[in-house]
């Protein structure tokens, strides 16, 4: 099975950032407002990134590795895969 990181924009130009192992469904319950409470009052949010890893600890190890970045360096990020 593998694992996807995921970064969200949400309606307040925030950036939210997670792992799951079945995007779709987890996007669904964002925008439902299920998923996070972070986003719940941000919403609507829009998929801005996704990165496959492996298995969950890598999915974990990169997720971590992305919210230590600042947040120029996060949208640096985004730029390069658009």
């Amino acid at each position: 099975m593998s694992w996807t990181v995921y970064m969200l924009r949400c309606r307040d130009g925030s950036l939210y950032t997670g792992i799951t192992n079945d995007l779709p469904t987890r996007l669904e319950r964002h925008r439902a407002g299920t998923a996070s409470a972070y986003t719940h009052s941000r919403r609507p949010v829009r998929l801005v990134y996704q990165e496959r890893q492996p298995d969950r600890s890598a999915a974990l190890r990169r997720e971590a590795a992305l919210r230590r970045l600042s947040r120029a360096a996060k949208l640096a990020l985004l730029r390069r895969v658009e």
